[in-house]
């Protein structure tokens, strides 16, 4: 049995300005809503060159000093895995712009749940925030998706 499998590699990174976060409100139908900026980690790119590159090219500002604080991932039906690694940055250069991928703005980030968070936002906080949990683990059962925390 081999031990390789086709995994697709993405990151998002929660950066922080005190009590404020830079959140994104994505206009991408197929997963809408406030999340914060990230992207694909492209062939022969490091993973911290990935957000960085990603949150420059989404938000305009230039990070420094990402810290890994935790995953999300899933197996799709074709046996497929998707891994969003997930990090923290206070350290940064720059003024936040929009992008195509959405606006772009600072919120306080004990008031992330009044906003209109995409899907999964609010247990994927808790991966961010709490030290005790690394992993958003997504399972397959009976038709859908059930998110775990671990």
């Amino acid at each position: 049995m081999s031990r390789q499998e086709s995994v697709t590699l993405t990151n998002m990174c929660m950066i922080r300005d005190g009590g404020r976060v830079l959140v994104q409100h994505r206009t991408d139908p197929d997963w809408p809503g406030v999340t914060f900026p990230g992207g694909h980690v492209e062939p022969g790119e490091s993973l911290t060159d990935a957000v960085i590159r990603e949150v420059c090219e989404e938000t305009g500002l230039r990070i420094a000093a990402p810290r890994l604080c935790g995953v999300k991932d899933w197996v799709n039906d074709d046996g497929s895995r998707y891994i969003v690694l997930l990090y923290q940055a206070s350290r940064f250069e720059g003024t936040p712009v929009s992008s195509a991928e959405g606006e772009v703005y600072w919120a306080e980030l004990n008031g992330l749940a009044g906003l209109p968070m995409a899907e999964g936002m609010d247990a994927m906080l808790r991966v961010f925030l709490d030290e005790e949990i690394s992993e958003q683990w997504f399972l397959r059962e009976d038709g859908g998706w059930t998110s775990i925390l671990k």
